[in-house]
Protein backbone atom coordinates (compact mmCIF):
# COMPACT_ATOMS: atom_id res chain seq x y z
CA UNK A 1 0.00 0.00 0.00
CA UNK A 2 1.23 3.48 -0.86
CA UNK A 3 2.81 5.17 2.15
CA UNK A 4 0.95 8.42 1.59
CA UNK A 5 -2.39 6.61 1.42
CA UNK A 6 -1.82 4.14 4.23
CA UNK A 7 -4.24 6.11 6.38
CA UNK A 8 -6.92 6.39 3.71
CA UNK A 9 -8.81 3.31 4.77
CA UNK A 10 -8.68 4.38 8.43
CA UNK A 11 -9.98 7.76 7.30
CA UNK A 12 -13.05 6.16 5.76
CA UNK A 13 -13.91 4.83 9.21
CA UNK A 14 -13.63 8.35 10.57
CA UNK A 15 -15.88 9.72 7.84
CA UNK A 16 -18.44 6.99 8.45
CA UNK A 17 -18.39 7.75 12.17
CA UNK A 18 -18.87 11.42 11.42
CA UNK A 19 -21.87 10.80 9.18
CA UNK A 20 -23.38 8.40 11.67
CA UNK A 21 -23.13 10.99 14.39
CA UNK A 22 -24.84 13.55 12.19
CA UNK A 23 -27.57 11.02 11.39
CA UNK A 24 -28.21 10.21 15.03
CA UNK A 25 -28.22 13.85 16.03
CA UNK A 26 -25.34 13.35 18.41
CA UNK A 27 -23.37 16.17 16.86
CA UNK A 28 -25.32 19.00 18.43
CA UNK A 29 -22.74 21.67 17.58
CA UNK A 30 -22.17 22.43 21.21
CA UNK A 31 -20.40 25.66 21.93
CA UNK A 32 -18.70 24.24 25.00
CA UNK A 33 -15.19 25.48 25.51
CA UNK A 34 -12.36 22.97 25.54
CA UNK A 35 -8.91 22.99 27.00
CA UNK A 36 -6.35 24.54 24.73
CA UNK A 37 -4.47 21.23 24.59
CA UNK A 38 -7.50 19.61 22.94
CA UNK A 39 -8.03 22.25 20.27
CA UNK A 40 -7.09 21.42 16.72
CA UNK A 41 -4.96 24.11 15.13
CA UNK A 42 -5.07 24.33 11.35
CA UNK A 43 -1.79 24.76 9.44
CA UNK A 44 -1.08 28.44 8.94
CA UNK A 45 0.26 28.20 5.41
CA UNK A 46 -0.09 26.42 2.09
CA UNK A 47 2.01 26.67 -1.03
CA UNK A 48 1.51 29.96 -2.83
CA UNK A 49 3.30 32.00 -5.46
CA UNK A 50 2.39 35.13 -7.40
CA UNK A 51 4.87 34.39 -10.18
CA UNK A 52 3.56 34.09 -13.70
CA UNK A 53 5.52 33.58 -16.93
CA UNK A 54 8.72 33.69 -14.91
CA UNK A 55 11.90 31.66 -15.23
CA UNK A 56 12.35 29.63 -12.05
CA UNK A 57 15.86 28.65 -10.99
CA UNK A 58 16.78 25.32 -9.42
CA UNK A 59 17.03 26.64 -5.87
CA UNK A 60 13.52 28.07 -6.00
CA UNK A 61 11.86 25.01 -7.52
CA UNK A 62 13.46 22.80 -4.88
CA UNK A 63 12.11 25.05 -2.14
CA UNK A 64 8.71 25.15 -3.84
CA UNK A 65 8.45 21.37 -4.04
CA UNK A 66 9.46 21.04 -0.40
CA UNK A 67 6.95 23.68 0.69
CA UNK A 68 4.14 22.02 -1.26
CA UNK A 69 4.84 18.52 0.02
CA UNK A 70 5.41 19.62 3.61
CA UNK A 71 2.19 21.65 3.60
CA UNK A 72 0.26 18.63 2.33
CA UNK A 73 1.77 16.45 5.04
CA UNK A 74 0.80 18.96 7.72
CA UNK A 75 -2.75 19.02 6.38
CA UNK A 76 -2.96 15.22 6.43
CA UNK A 77 -1.65 15.14 9.99
CA UNK A 78 -4.35 17.63 10.99
CA UNK A 79 -7.02 15.42 9.44
CA UNK A 80 -5.67 12.58 11.60
CA UNK A 81 -6.45 14.68 14.68
CA UNK A 82 -10.09 14.96 13.63
CA UNK A 83 -10.12 11.20 13.10
CA UNK A 84 -8.80 10.61 16.61
CA UNK A 85 -11.51 12.85 18.04
CA UNK A 86 -14.24 10.89 16.33
CA UNK A 87 -12.72 7.55 17.27
CA UNK A 88 -12.95 8.61 20.92
CA UNK A 89 -16.66 9.49 20.44
CA UNK A 90 -15.90 13.15 21.11
CA UNK A 91 -18.58 15.49 19.81
CA UNK A 92 -17.71 18.16 17.28
CA UNK A 93 -18.56 21.67 18.22
CA UNK A 94 -19.79 24.11 15.59
CA UNK A 95 -16.32 25.69 15.53
CA UNK A 96 -14.66 22.31 14.99
CA UNK A 97 -17.02 21.42 12.17
CA UNK A 98 -16.12 24.74 10.57
CA UNK A 99 -12.44 23.94 10.96
CA UNK A 100 -12.96 20.64 9.19
CA UNK A 101 -14.48 22.49 6.24
CA UNK A 102 -11.59 24.94 6.25
CA UNK A 103 -9.13 22.05 6.29
CA UNK A 104 -10.65 20.60 3.13
CA UNK A 105 -10.44 24.02 1.48
CA UNK A 106 -6.77 24.34 2.43
CA UNK A 107 -5.96 20.97 0.85
CA UNK A 108 -7.55 22.05 -2.42
CA UNK A 109 -5.87 25.45 -2.27
CA UNK A 110 -2.44 23.88 -1.75
CA UNK A 111 -2.92 21.55 -4.73
CA UNK A 112 -4.36 24.25 -6.97
CA UNK A 113 -1.63 26.79 -6.21
CA UNK A 114 1.22 24.38 -6.91
CA UNK A 115 -0.37 23.13 -10.14
CA UNK A 116 -0.80 26.72 -11.36
CA UNK A 117 2.77 27.59 -10.39
CA UNK A 118 4.43 24.77 -12.31
CA UNK A 119 2.22 25.19 -15.38
CA UNK A 120 2.51 28.98 -15.68
CA UNK A 121 6.27 29.29 -15.23
CA UNK A 122 9.41 27.96 -16.90
CA UNK A 123 11.10 25.36 -14.72
CA UNK A 124 14.76 24.28 -14.84
CA UNK A 125 15.74 21.39 -17.07
CA UNK A 126 14.81 18.06 -15.51
CA UNK A 127 12.13 19.48 -13.19
CA UNK A 128 9.06 20.00 -15.36
CA UNK A 129 8.07 16.36 -15.79
CA UNK A 130 8.76 15.36 -12.19
CA UNK A 131 7.01 18.42 -10.75
CA UNK A 132 3.94 17.50 -12.78
CA UNK A 133 4.20 13.91 -11.55
CA UNK A 134 4.30 15.13 -7.95
CA UNK A 135 1.33 17.42 -8.53
CA UNK A 136 -0.73 14.62 -10.11
CA UNK A 137 0.14 12.17 -7.37
CA UNK A 138 -0.64 14.42 -4.40
CA UNK A 139 -3.75 15.94 -5.97
CA UNK A 140 -4.98 12.50 -7.00
CA UNK A 141 -4.37 11.12 -3.51
CA UNK A 142 -6.37 13.92 -1.95
CA UNK A 143 -9.17 13.46 -4.47
CA UNK A 144 -9.41 9.78 -3.56
CA UNK A 145 -9.79 10.68 0.11
CA UNK A 146 -12.44 13.24 -0.81
CA UNK A 147 -14.33 10.73 -2.94
CA UNK A 148 -14.22 8.21 -0.10
CA UNK A 149 -15.85 10.84 2.09
CA UNK A 150 -18.53 11.55 -0.50
CA UNK A 151 -19.18 7.84 -1.03
CA UNK A 152 -19.73 7.37 2.70
CA UNK A 153 -22.08 10.34 2.69
CA UNK A 154 -24.11 8.72 -0.09
CA UNK A 155 -24.15 5.43 1.78
CA UNK A 156 -25.55 7.06 4.90
CA UNK A 157 -28.21 8.88 2.90
CA UNK A 158 -29.34 5.51 1.54
CA UNK A 159 -29.42 4.19 5.12
CA UNK A 160 -27.10 1.41 4.05
CA UNK A 161 -25.29 -0.78 6.55
CA UNK A 162 -21.80 -2.13 6.58
CA UNK A 163 -18.53 -0.81 5.23
CA UNK A 164 -16.83 -0.31 1.87
CA UNK A 165 -15.99 -3.50 0.04
CA UNK A 166 -12.50 -3.96 -1.36
CA UNK A 167 -14.01 -3.75 -4.84
CA UNK A 168 -15.48 -0.30 -4.16
CA UNK A 169 -12.19 0.96 -2.74
CA UNK A 170 -10.17 -0.45 -5.65
CA UNK A 171 -12.60 1.21 -8.05
CA UNK A 172 -11.86 4.59 -6.53
CA UNK A 173 -8.12 3.93 -6.59
CA UNK A 174 -8.17 2.81 -10.22
CA UNK A 175 -9.92 6.00 -11.31
CA UNK A 176 -6.64 7.84 -10.84
CA UNK A 177 -3.79 6.04 -12.59
CA UNK A 178 -1.26 8.56 -11.29
CA UNK A 179 -1.65 7.30 -7.70
CA UNK A 180 0.17 4.02 -7.17
CA UNK A 181 3.29 2.58 -5.63
CA UNK A 182 5.22 2.75 -8.88
CA UNK A 183 4.63 6.49 -9.22
CA UNK A 184 5.55 7.08 -5.59
CA UNK A 185 8.88 5.30 -6.03
CA UNK A 186 9.67 7.50 -9.03
CA UNK A 187 8.90 10.59 -6.96
CA UNK A 188 11.03 9.43 -4.05
CA UNK A 189 13.91 8.64 -6.39
CA UNK A 190 13.64 12.14 -7.84
CA UNK A 191 13.59 13.73 -4.39
CA UNK A 192 16.68 11.75 -3.39
CA UNK A 193 18.47 12.58 -6.63
CA UNK A 194 17.81 16.31 -6.20
CA UNK A 195 18.42 16.28 -2.43
CA UNK A 196 14.98 17.68 -1.67
CA UNK A 197 14.29 17.19 2.03
CA UNK A 198 10.60 16.77 2.82
CA UNK A 199 8.32 15.30 5.46
CA UNK A 200 6.20 13.60 2.80
CA UNK A 201 6.16 9.82 2.33
CA UNK A 202 7.20 9.20 5.91
CA UNK A 203 10.51 11.00 5.45
CA UNK A 204 12.18 13.11 8.11
CA UNK A 205 12.53 16.76 7.23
Amino acid sequence: MITLLKGAFELKKFCFSLMTIFLLGACSYQESTKEASEEIVLPTSTFSSSKNNAVIDEKEIKESIKTYLDANEDLLNTSDQFEEMMDSDQQLTKAEAKKLEQLNDLVKENDRNFSTYISHNTLPEGYKKESERISRFITGSNQILDELDQAIDDMVERMSEGDFSETEIESLMNKNEGVNGREQKKIEHFLDDKNIDTKAFGRKS
